[in-house]
C-alpha cells in the first residue's frame, strides 16, 4: 500500500487504483523526487498541479509537505475516484478543505486554462497557472503527442515554474517545446525523471 512519507500527513495510507491501468510511482522514487523538490524550495507556499494524477499519491505528497494548493488532473472515473477518496482523507488529517479533483483529460483541462487567457504573471491557484506541474503520462504517450501536451504544460506555468515529468528508463528523452528547459534528469530504478523549468 502507498503511504504519504513525510510532511503533516507523514504515514497515512493511501488507497491504491485496482487493476493495471494505472502504474503508481514507487515509494522509493517519491522519496528521491521530494527530496530533490524540498531541498530546492519547491514545496513550500506553492501552487501545484498533478496531471494524470492516478491515485493522487504525488500532489497529496507536496500538500503534505507545505504546497498551498493543489489540483488534481485524472480522466479515468475509477482512478478519480479513488484519488477522491485519498484527497479527502489527506484533507481531514490537515483539516483542510477538499482540493479539487477534476475528471477530464489534461489537454482538455490545459487548453481551458490557455483559453481563458491566464498570463503567466497571473496569482496562482488551483485553476492555475502553477508553480510546479508533477506529471506522470502513461508511458505510451510520447512523441508528438507527447510534445503537444508539453507545449500546453509551458503555457501553464508561471514564469521559471517547474515541470517534473516522469517517464519509463528506457524510453528517449522527450522533444522539449520551446520555453521549457531541463535542468535535471535523474533515474530512479525504472523510471526517469525529469526536472525542466519554465523560461523566457
Amino acid at each position: 500500500m502507498s503511504r504519504i512519507i513525510a510532511g503533516r500527513a507523514g504515514g497515512l495510507p493511501l488507497r491504491s487504483v485496482p487493476g493495471t491501468g494505472t502504474r503508481p510511482t514507487t515509494d522509493r522514487t517519491k522519496e528521491a523526487m521530494f527530496s530533490w523538490l524540498s531541498s530546492r524550495g519547491w514545496l513550500d507556499g506553492t501552487a501545484v498541479a498533478d496531471l494524470y494524477a492516478g491515485s493522487g499519491s504525488l500532489g497529496l505528497e507536496a500538500w503534505s509537505r507545505g504546497a498551498a494548493s493543489v489540483l488534481f488532473v485524472e480522466k479515468d472515473r475509477r482512478a478519480a475516484s479513488v484519488c477522491s477518496a485519498n484527497v479527502r482523507a489527506v484533507a481531514q488529517a490537515l483539516r483542510s478543505p477538499v482540493p479539487q479533483v477534476i475528471v477530464r483529460p489534461v489537454d482538455a483541462v490545459l487548453d481551458q486554462l490557455i483559453a481563458a487567457g491566464h498570463p503567466a504573471e497571473a496569482a496562482t491557484g488551483p485553476a492555475g497557472p502553477w508553480d510546479l506541474i508533477l506529471a506522470d503520462p502513461p508511458y505510451p504517450v510520447e512523441g508528438e503527442e507527447l510534445h503537444a501536451t508539453l507545449e500546453r504544460v509551458v503555457r501553464a506555468l508561471v514564469t521559471d515554474g517547474l515541470l517534473v515529468l516522469e517517464r519509463s528508463a528506457r524510453s528517449a528523452e522527450p522533444s522539449w517545446p520551446a520555453g521549457l528547459e531541463p535542468v535535471e534528469q535523474r533515474t530512479y530504478g525504472e523510471t526517469s525523471v525529469f526536472y525542466c523549468q519554465r523560461v523566457g
